[in-house]
């Protein structure tokens, strides 16, 4: 085998490839590996920063594509971020899922007709009082001499299924900015806080939203515990702490994605998301006062 030949089997690409019947394992049956695969090889030839920092640590850039892949969103997107980033010298790589990748999770659970994320500028017309409208009202000229105007704010809410309106999250630019500043890497050259503000505001509010809607992954945890209820009652009584607590089978991807072995990060308990906000888990709170901070009253 020639050097050049060994070369291009070593490249993210080639890993890529090499681990697509893995990521094929863990991504919903609605999504083709093959398609999935090339989206996010694509992601590496537009960003050289990215691949440069994938071939310096792979188990990084796996690890964040198999996360992206379990989730089923696709990597190097504003669904799922590939963030370059160095860490004691290195070059690594950090997936962080954007708005439409929080977005894809609410539609996916089925109980909303319809998601709403929007920021706000300095020149709209933004009108909301809680308690007498059930929707913020938002107008936008378009056209306007000189443009919208700097971001000021974000807001989200949901219409249900039956058209009732969800929680209307509103988040103002201190929000915003507490929330870049307990995000990990925000000031990196690299970070979507510098190459995409505008997504990230909309990801911060989306984000907020999905602690008060269904979402995919709190549809697929009551799935997998209707599926151990299933496989407990097979077995017998007898058997359910044994069906409860087996062990996933770990594949060859998750091995080389985390080689040490072990959680490396906290992770969201109603997106799934590796914590990197200060943002309360889901039910720990019964709502947010006007700032969009929690308030300390629990969810009974």
């Amino acid at each position: 085998m020639t050097a050049v030949a060994r070369t291009e089997q070593n490249t993210p690409a080639a890993l890529v490839q090499q681990y697509q019947g893995d990521f094929a394992v863990v991504l919903p049956s609605h999504i083709k590996p093959e398609t999935w695969c090339r989206v996010a090889i694509g992601a590496l030839r537009r960003d050289r920063n990215l691949e440069q920092a994938a071939r310096q640590d792979p188990a990084s850039f796996l690890g964040a594509l198999l996360d992206a892949a379990r989730r089923g969103l696709e990597p190097g997107t504003e669904q799922y971020y590939l963030v370059p980033q160095k860490v004691k010298g290195q070059m690594q790589v950090r997936g962080q899922m954007g708005y439409q990748g929080v977005v894809e999770l609410i539609y996916r659970a089925g109980a909303v007709s319809s998601v709403i994320v929007e920021v706000v500028r300095e020149n709209d017309k933004f009108s909301y009082v809680p308690g007498r409208d059930d929707r913020p009202t938002h107008e936008i000229d378009w056209f306007g001499k000189g443009g919208r105007g700097e971001l000021l704010g974000a807001y989200a809410y949901a219409v249900m299924k039956d058209g009732a309106t969800s929680k209307v999250v509103i988040l103002n630019r201190d929000d915003i900015e507490r929330a870049k500043a307990s995000s990990q890497g925000a000031s990196s050259a690299y970070s979507p806080w510098v190459k995409h503000e505008e997504s990230m505001w909309l990801k911060t509010a989306a984000h907020r939203l999905a602690k008060w809607v269904p979402t995919s992954a709190e549809y697929m945890r009551e799935q997998l515990r209707a599926v151990k209820a299933v496989e407990a009652e097979q077995v017998g009584p007898g058997s359910i702490g044994a069906v409860r607590d087996q062990p996933v089978t770990e594949t060859g991807l998750e091995r080389a994605a985390d080689p040490v072995g072990g959680e490396h990060y906290e992770a969201d308990e109603v997106t799934g998301e590796v914590i990197d906000e200060q943002d309360p888990p889901a039910g720990q709170y019964a709502s947010y006062d006007e700032s969009g901070d929690p308030t300390t009253e629990p969810e009974w």
